[in-house]
């Protein structure tokens, strides 16, 4: 039986499990990989659950842009194999020295140090493997696909967000510096997430692209303000990764500088300027309103 994709929790389900069944079909087999432990470690890193919010993303754009959900397997694959490496990469002791990620131990503390490098290096270039040459897509949607995910992982989007938060490890950022430094480092993502269900589709619509970008940079810096919320406001059980660590990290957070009242506040708006943006397609947007309401709403 078909779910009804109007109603959320129907929606998430059919996503995440649309998105393991492709990335176990698309992810290398270690019975059949030269190197079986780093396939062993990509597969370890993007199975490892998670809410699945960018693949998620992709299958309602491509819905919303009139496509089958079929065709944006592929690109939720791309998009959650580019996450999944940042996070990865994220753990590792150079960056922020984690040992937990959604509740079992980070890829470096599973296998080893130079393994989840390897390992992340090579997820992120599967993306866009998949990208290339996985699927059915045109010459020209593939292009489009590939150009997005780029611009929104590389040194103008995550990379450079992530640059960024290293940089500002002990310093107070004001808020204008920090919505800057999300914006790239997760927000980036986030739109482009929506962009490549839009492209997956294959029905050009310049208005509803725009409507997905202003959809998209709205929800990504109230994803971050909630993650924010969640670092001071949940345990580690809740979070599945320790709690409190941009605190010792001596990170600037929205909680830090606006408070946690006003952090809600700011979500809550972001997430109702979200919804706006879609407010002219009906039904069909239904889907998307109601994950930015869950963005919002999430307690880990």
């Amino acid at each position: 039986m078909t779910p009804d994709l109007n109603h959320f929790d129907d929606f998430a389900e059919d996503s995440r499990a649309r998105l393991e069944n492709a990335l176990r079909h698309l992810l290398p087999d270690p019975a059949n990989s030269a190197s079986p432990r780093l396939a062993e470690a990509m597969r370890y890193a993007a199975l490892a659950g998670g809410k699945r919010i960018r693949p998620m993303l992709v299958y309602a754009a491509c819905r919303l842009a009139g496509g089958d959900t079929d065709q944006a397997d592929v690109a939720a694959v791309a998009v959650e194999s580019i996450h999944a490496y940042s996070l990865v990469h994220d753990d590792l002791p150079a960056m922020d020295d984690d040992d937990l990620r959604r509740g079992q131990p980070t890829c470096h503390r599973a296998f080893d140090e130079a393994t989840a490098i390897l390992a992340g290096d090579t997820l992120l270039t599967l993306a866009f493997e998949l990208l290339s040459d996985a699927g059915d897509y045109s010459d020209a949607a593939r292009v489009a696909m590939s150009r997005v995910l780029c611009r929104a992982a590389g040194g103008a989007g995550m990379a450079a967000g992530q640059m960024l938060d290293m940089a500002a490890h002990g310093q107070l950022q004001d808020v204008s510096a920090l919505e800057r430094m999300h914006y790239l480092k997760t927000g980036r993502l986030i739109t482009a997430s929506l962009l490549l269900g839009y492209h997956a589709a294959e029905r050009p619509d310049p208005a509803l692209e725009s409507a997905l970008v202003a959809f998209g940079d709205a929800i990504g810096l109230a994803f971050q303000i909630q993650d924010d919320i969640l670092d001071v406001t949940a345990d580690t059980d809740q979070l599945g990764k320790p709690s409190k660590s941009d605190e010792k990290h001596g990170k600037s957070t929205f909680p830090a500088l606006l408070g946690l009242e006003a952090s809600r506040q700011r979500a809550q708006t972001l997430c109702d300027q979200a919804r706006r943006a879609l407010e002219g397609y009906g039904e069909a947007a239904r889907p998307l309103q109601q994950l930015a309401h869950y963005i919002v709403q999430r307690t880990h």
